[in-house]
């Protein structure tokens, strides 16, 4: 929230550390609860993907339509260099760490 602009947005996305309760989106859930009292606005992503539309996606996946960037590989023995490159913020795609 430091990074916003004053009245800036934070959506929030995937969940973590929800505790007995709320699962995996206690964090989510905090944000909302906490919004109406800060002038940043705070909100939650949640994604409901449709059947179909994850079947479209696995054949455009399986045709090569749809590639993702990977950044780097890394090998099981250096995931914390790559977890340390991804909380840097120096990952531009995906940090793939390569098991066997």
């Amino acid at each position: 929230r430091d990074l916003l602009a004053e009245t800036g947005t934070l959506v929030l996305g995937g969940g973590e550390g929800g505790g007995r309760f709320f699962g995996g989106l206690g964090r989510s859930v905090r944000a909302e609860l906490l919004s109406p009292f800060t002038r940043q606005r705070l909100c939650a992503l949640l994604a409901l993907p449709k059947p179909e539309a994850l079947v479209t996606l696995t054949e455009l996946a399986t045709a090569g339509a749809v590639v993702p960037h990977i950044d780097r590989t890394y090998a099981l023995s250096e995931a914390p260099a790559a977890i340390t490159h991804l909380a840097a913020g120096h990952s531009r795609g995906k940090s793939v760490i390569v098991v066997g």
